[in-house]
């Protein structure tokens, strides 16, 4: 038995999830970044003092057991009107009352991993209650992963540094998880608010370098506004590295088409495929066809920014697979 750990909490996380949850050879485990403050999560921070619950939602969605389907409809059901309900998932309102019922986040994970007979555990990568300051290339400072995520900025500035305000030390599951793992998954995810979101927690980087485990990157399939503007693969590669201190063992890139549509709109505004630029003599490089090929739409009542092309979960899973042979 393969022991697997993902290491993010997005979108692209859910992909992997979704490509090797079936797999009777694989124990698996997902590190969920616990940064978010923007959308509802904002609200269950700072007026619940909850961590953030939206990225443990999907995680905990992408490894339920197949059936209940009625009950997973439910949980990722979003309100699209109403006051102090708009915007919010079911599944985060039902999630808040557990915390409440069970005595925190990790009670609360535990009895839906039963609930929705999980095939996977899901971590959060901390229990402290922190936030991310970006500092650029221009000496300024910005604090809150949303601000960072969706600046208001045009992109030319350039994140040099990330850190966490106050510090948070790595939840304990989180660090033997990734000790003990055969094969560590960073990525696919915004670069700085998702997958160094996770590795700038103290207890992580330290955890990656001690693991035996074989160390994989997936890489972005566009540039992110404000993150990534013009920025190509060598220099994603080299950003993992800086953090995490350890060179992924094997580098995962998009080799293909996008739809056409998608990729008009991300042109539209100014952002477009990210370069691979990285040099084989340097890394090991597994290129494959890994977007889906439909576009993505947004929850009814979504009000966040979201990606139109995604990593396609199938795809995804027999790349790994083939890596992990």
């Amino acid at each position: 038995m393969k022991k697997v750990v993902v290491i993010g909490g997005g979108t692209g996380t859910i992909a992997v999830l979704s490509g090797l949850k079936d797999r009777v050879d694989i124990d698996l485990s997902v590190i969920v970044s616990m940064t978010d403050d923007g959308g509802s999560n904002a609200i269950v921070r700072d007026e619940f003092g909850l961590l953030p619950l939206s990225d443990l939602r999907k995680s905990i969605i992408a490894l339920a057991s197949e059936g209940n389907d009625t009950l997973r409809q439910l949980f990722t059901y979003r309100f699209a009107k109403g006051d102090g309900l708009s915007g919010h998932t079911l599944g985060n309102l039902i999630m808040m009352a557990l915390c409440d019922l069970r005595g925190g986040e990790v009670d609360a994970i535990d009895a839906l991993s039963e609930l929705f007979s999980l095939k996977g555990k899901v971590i959060p990568v901390t229990l402290d209650q922190t936030q991310l300051v970006a500092k650029y290339m221009d000496g300024t400072e910005i604090k809150s992963e949303h601000l960072i995520d969706e600046p208001q900025h045009d992109g030319s500035r350039k994140i040099s540094s990330l850190r966490l305000e106050p510090l948070a030390k790595a939840h304990d599951k989180a660090v033997q998880a990734i000790v003990d793992a055969d094969y560590i998954i960073a990525g696919p995810g915004d670069l700085y608010t998702t997958t160094i979101a996770n590795i700038v927690i103290d207890g992580i980087p330290q955890a990656i370098v001690e693991s035996t485990g074989k160390f994989i990157f997936i890489t972005n399939l566009i540039e992110k506004h404000g993150q990534t503007d013009d920025m190509g693969l060598t220099e994603m590669v080299d950003v993992i590295e800086q953090y995490s201190g350890r060179m992924p063992d094997v580098v995962v890139a998009h080799k293909g088409d996008f739809p056409v549509y998608a990729l008009e709109k991300y042109i539209e505004m100014g952002r477009k495929p990210t370069k691979d630029d990285l040099q084989e003599d340097k890394y090991v490089v597994v290129r494959a066809d890994v977007v889906a090929d439909e576009v993505v739409k947004k929850d009814h009542g979504d009000t966040l920014l979201r990606s139109l092309v995604r990593h396609d979960g199938q795809k995804l899973g027999r790349v790994l697979c083939d890596i992990m042979k």
